[in-house]
């Protein structure tokens, strides 16, 4: 029996997974989900303009939901559940990776580590029905400030996504006006959410955790870091560099608690992890050096990124895929690649108990940076993971 990969498009990691499961000989069909007609009423029905897809979405029995719009994935889940098939992840998962708030509410419930947090459940503007605003940026600042008294404040939009409207707040003036900026919508459906500023020195990690049907949950045991001076959020689309580093054996028992709170009893699953570790001043190395080292990386990198934007990824994806492994390989292989790396996994052992987690991912990215510095292709467990589910 086949296993359904739905996705509004075929970008790098879709096609990874399709060549991927080609290797690995899975049966793998095709859904699309966004420019299709899903019918119910007098019985149901899927089609686009051009084919109908109707028998696929009954044939299939398990369905690999890649969209990546946060809301198209959820709805996916709920859409495929309702029709008997089951998904990885599920629609509780995606309920739960939508909202950074809802994710920490149970980080928080089972004891696990995260940054201060401080949900206000108030919009920065409200609108009368006469068009009058009333602007509450002033209550909701004295609120955060309130309960995060000391330091920098982060603002964050709870659906938010590629650290789209995540702001720092160093002073009482950036805080109102970021709180003005934070407007309902799809990435920020209600009120306003803050955090204090971990202290993450120059990098943080993105740390997959997945379980197949019937085993017990893993914590792959090498996380990819992303690191650099140029932005304080976490994400490699705003300049920061991509290394891998092991991970100390607590830090992935605490990993795989995290995912099982998010699961819940889903029976299989995967998820991207996002941690940070509160360095404060236990740093290992001077900065001066360090900053030097990532500079000698960016140059290597750079050429990375020129392959990485390569239109071929779209007209012969197994020729660009070639050309990106053996750019990665020369990247990896620079001095200053193995300094930076050592530097991390050394400062991680030192603060392995500072460790706080952010932010769980249920579709997360993986064929250019995950598979190529970590050497696990997210591929292989999502699709052992969706077999899994198959009844036997």
């Amino acid at each position: 029996m086949s296993i359904a990969l739905l996705c509004e498009r075929f970008e790098s990691d879709e096609n990874g997974i399709k060549f991927t499961a080609q290797q690995l000989g899975i049966d793998l069909t095709y859904i699309p989900f966004r420019k299709i007609a899903l019918s119910i009423g007098n019985g149901f029905s899927a089609k686009t303009k051009g084919k109908d897809y109707t028998q696929t979405f009954q044939d299939v029995p398990v369905v690999l939901n890649r969209a990546q719009s946060k809301n198209r994935r959820l709805q996916a889940s709920y859409i495929m559940e309702a029709l008997g098939k089951k998904t990885l992840n599920s629609s509780q998962i995606e309920f739960m990776c939508y909202s950074k708030l809802r994710t920490l509410l149970n980080l928080h419930k089972e004891g696990i580590p995260i940054p201060k947090t401080v949900f206000v459940p108030c919009d920065a503007v409200d609108t009368l029905k006469n068009g009058k605003e009333i602007h509450n940026e002033k209550d909701i600042a004295d609120l955060f400030e309130q309960e995060i008294p000391s330091g920098a404040i982060v603002i964050k939009a709870d659906a938010g996504t590629h650290g789209k409207m995540i702001m720092l707040s160093k002073n009482r003036a950036e805080l109102e006006n970021n709180i003005k900026e934070t407007k309902p919508g799809l990435i920020n459906p209600v009120g306003v959410v803050a955090q204090e500023l971990i202290q993450k020195w120059f990098y943080d990690l993105r740390i997959i955790v997945s379980k197949e049907r019937s085993k017990d949950p893993v914590c792959y045991p090498v996380a990819m870091v992303r690191a650099g001076f140029k932005d304080f959020r976490t994400n490699t689309f705003l300049g920061n560099l991509v290394f891998d580093a092991k991970l100390p054996q607590s830090v992935q028992a605490l990993a795989v608690k995290c995912g099982k709170t998010i699961s819940g009893d889903s029976q299989a699953w995967i998820l991207a992890l996002d941690a940070m570790v509160n360095v404060g001043e236990k740093k290992n190395v001077d900065e001066v050096h360090l900053k030097s080292q990532l500079d000698l990386a960016a140059d290597a990198w750079d050429a990375v990124q020129k392959i990485k934007k390569d239109d071929l990824r779209l007209i012969d994806f197994q020729t660009w895929n070639r050309q990106l492994e053996a750019q990665f390989k020369i990247y990896k292989s620079i001095s200053a690649y193995e300094n930076i790396k050592n530097i991390i996994e050394e400062n991680l052992q030192t603060n392995k108990d500072a460790l706080v987690f952010h932010e769980a991912n249920s579709c997360p990215e993986f064929w250019e940076n995950t598979r190529l510095a970590t050497g696990l292709n997210v591929a292989e467990p999502l699709l052992r993971g969706a077999q899994s589910l198959i009844d036997q």
